[in-house]
């Protein structure tokens, strides 16, 4: 936790399984197949978090380990040197060096026992390990952000810009109320919900929402219906604003 590391991120670089990775955590050994199993996975998870692996798998063996239970591979050890006998008129606790080999060949013991059950797992797990170490070296690409989409329109801004001299106009909403009707010579600039116009020459620039209408040259008026999302054609007859 401190290194902010997933459980998930440790089972894919150890090949441990989650649950024994959080049985190891809790103390909870005897979920796991067996001492051997618990102590080769100690230190690989031990290595894996750079912590003191030896350390780890002696207190549990000490602390955890039943008692009688013999190492499986303890005959892979190198021999013991026969140590001088003592004079028995020698008195006081042993010497240091006595207690250095007996810690020499308990953690020769541990590593011939865990050294040879490591070496079957890499074996096995080889392809696997190299295949997972490809794809972390591997970059992903970063996954491209798509641009927030724009709001759409509530109401109609439509301006209107005469191109060769003064034009005439007629705006009215859906109700048929007139807005504006006249003649003008400049751009002007019309606001609401729904609007319709009706232009006396097609020689003008039409915008509505910032977006240009095109308006077919012709010697004709031309009338059109707007709404923030829909724009249509109003034909020649009677239902042309100001007819």
């Amino acid at each position: 936790m401190r290194q902010k590391i997933d459980i998930a991120e440790v089972e894919t670089a150890t090949k441990i399984r989650a649950k024994y990775l959080r049985a190891l955590e809790n103390d909870e050994f005897g979920l796991l197949p067996g001492s051997t199993f618990v102590k080769t996975f100690l230190r690989t998870y031990a290595e894996y978090l750079g912590l003191d692996a030896t350390l780890l798998v002696e207190e549990y063996r000490v602390s955890y380990e039943p008692r009688g239970e013999a190492e499986p591979m303890q005959h892979f050890a190198p021999p013991r040197r026969r140590l001088p006998r003592r004079s028995r008129y020698a008195t006081g606790p042993p010497g240091p060096g006595t207690a250095v080999v007996v810690l020499v060949i308990t953690v020769l013991v541990i590593f011939a026992v865990l050294g040879l059950t490591s070496g079957g797992n890499k074996s096995n797990n080889t392809p696997q390990s190299a295949q997972q170490a490809t794809k972390r070296k591997t970059p992903q690409k970063a996954a491209a952000t798509p641009a927030p989409a724009k709001p759409k329109p509530k109401s109609v801004k439509m301006r209107v810009v005469p191109l060769t001299g003064p034009t005439y106009v007629c705006v009215d909403n859906s109700k048929g109320t007139k807005l504006f009707e006249g003649t003008i010579a400049k751009a002007q600039t019309f606001r609401g919900k729904h609007l319709r116009v009706n232009i006396g020459r097609t020689s003008v620039k039409l915008t509505v929402n910032g977006k240009r209408v095109k308006i077919p040259p012709g010697p004709a008026s031309v009338a059109y219906d707007f709404t923030p999302n829909r724009r249509r054609a109003i034909p020649p007859g009677p239902d042309r604003p100001c007819t």
